[in-house]
């Protein structure tokens, strides 16, 4: 009758919770942000620099001083107006900064990656672990049950005892 109440983990699932455990000791021995090459630090900081309103700020005071210094007539236009220079300056600027900022953004994807597997991981052994806990509650309680109903057979035994030695008491 217990073993019908209770439903053991299976094979795939005892496997799961294993990894898990391992999984968490790997993780607590290695620090994140270790290991990254140069190329992926040096993404990063070009992709939190570009993407900052300092440089956003800073790049249209630039913008703005070399037009107005080339529009107006008290220097020389090195650059004269449709800004041609001006115009591959920034296009360059894009051609090398938008491929840093996807690579950056590739990592970082692929940080989340593994982060939502990892708390995905950590949730299915939640699950798992109170599957196991529910189990052994299950189980404490039929050993409870049984025990209470030994103490009542033995209580009912004794009653019977003490009906039938009054009994003989009374018919004495």
């Amino acid at each position: 009758m217990l073993e019908q109440l209770i439903h053991p983990l299976q094979v795939e699932e005892m496997r799961l919770l294993l990894r898990l455990r391992e999984t968490r000791r790997r993780r607590r021995q290695t620090e994140p942000g270790n290991g990254l090459t140069l190329g992926e630090r040096v993404s990063d900081a070009v992709a939190s620099t570009v993407g900052s309103w300092r440089f956003i700020i800073v790049q249209s005071i630039i913008l703005a001083i070399w037009m107005l210094l080339n529009v107006t007539a008290y220097v020389e236009h090195w650059d004269p107006y449709p800004f041609i220079l001006l115009n591959l300056v920034l296009s360059f600027q894009a051609a090398y900064t938008a491929p840093v900022i996807m690579m950056s953004q590739n990592r970082q994807a692929e940080i989340d990656r593994r982060s939502a597997q990892h708390d995905y991981d950590i949730n299915i052994k939640s699950e798992l672990e109170i599957e196991l806990l529910h189990q052994k509650l299950d189980m404490l309680r039929e050993k409870e049950f049984a025990d209470l109903i030994t103490i009542i057979r033995g209580l009912e035994g004794q009653l019977a005892q003490t009906q039938k030695a009054l009994l003989l008491l009374s018919n004495k």
